[in-house]
């Protein structure tokens, strides 16, 4: 149908930034050197600074040196000023659920509103065989994060006082079924470590999640996993190679990881001239 000149139409949605993340994985070092490079990133300008949520280290030697997830956000937030800081991802098996909201609402108010709440089901079997959780099935621990949502909701809105930001919360994995279903059910950012046609597709599929419980999918940010991805014998692509594309699809937040004890941050100034480039246009 053609519009009329008399008949107004809504404004586009201003397009939404690129944004650079680190996550710092919280093993292998001493926490001077991991207190050192949370300095470092922020210093540098990332937007977002994240650990993870594990009880044992995800490579290296499996018995080395590692550090608790959100005693470490609280520390973050006490020592940190302006970047935004969150777990990639919390497991959402090892605490209350309500109490993970008033946790989260704690920190979010010692970081003065900068905290992203991330989560996500879970899979490292080992942390749940070692600390007495019970693992079982993937599609058992979705249903579990699934019941746990509305709950962290519903405590959150309870809190007195209350988040001190906006406290968005990230949702990680690709699962179509479930885990999509509930991104768009919860999530302000979805987080991914798929590219290409399957992450195409599965912005289709969150598309149609979407669709069907009434929620515009551009108020979710699309956040990727990037860096070190380059082939066998050849160094990572730079940002203009691996970002771009990505950002075609939807993509505006990028997040590298790097690990003790060296944590090394050699690729982030790329990653952020090219996000000041971009941001810019």
């Amino acid at each position: 149908m053609t519009v009329s000149a008399a008949q107004p139409t809504s404004p586009a949605k201003p397009a939404r930034p690129v944004r650079i993340g680190v996550q710092l994985h919280p093993q292998h070092c001493e926490y001077a050197q991991l207190r050192e490079a949370v300095a470092r990133v922020e210093e540098a300008g990332a937007d977002v600074l994240f650990n993870w949520d594990h009880f044992f280290p995800l490579y290296g030697e499996p018995d080395g040196k590692h550090y608790e997830c959100w005693t470490m956000l609280a520390a973050w937030a006490e020592q940190t000023h302006r970047v935004q800081i969150g777990a990639l991802v919390t497991c959402n098996s090892y605490r209350n659920p309500q109490l993970l909201a008033d946790m989260a609402r704690t920190v979010d108010q010692i970081s003065g509103g900068r905290l992203i709440l991330g989560i996500g089901s879970g899979w490292f079997e080992r942390d749940y065989d070692e600390y007495g959780y019970e693992f079982g099935t993937a599609g058992r621990r979705l249903d579990a994060l699934g019941e746990a949502l509305p709950l962290i909701e519903s405590r959150l809105a309870a809190l007195d006082p209350p988040p001190a930001g906006a406290l968005p919360v990230l949702i990680g994995g690709g699962g179509e079924r479930k885990t999509l279903r509930l991104v768009a059910r919860h999530a302000d950012i979805w987080h991914t470590f798929s590219q290409g046609d399957e992450l195409a597709h599965k912005i289709d599929v969150l598309d149609g999640h979407c669709e069907a419980v009434g929620r515009d999918r551009s108020d979710i940010e699309i956040s990727v996993g990037v860096g070190g991805r380059g082939r066998e014998g050849r160094a990572p692509a730079a940002p203009q190679e691996e970002g771009e594309p990505l950002r075609a699809l939807g993509a505006t937040l990028f997040t590298m990881g790097t690990g003790g004890p060296d944590f090394d941050l050699s690729a982030l100034p790329a990653w952020l001239e090219w996000r000041d480039e971009v941001n810019r246009r």
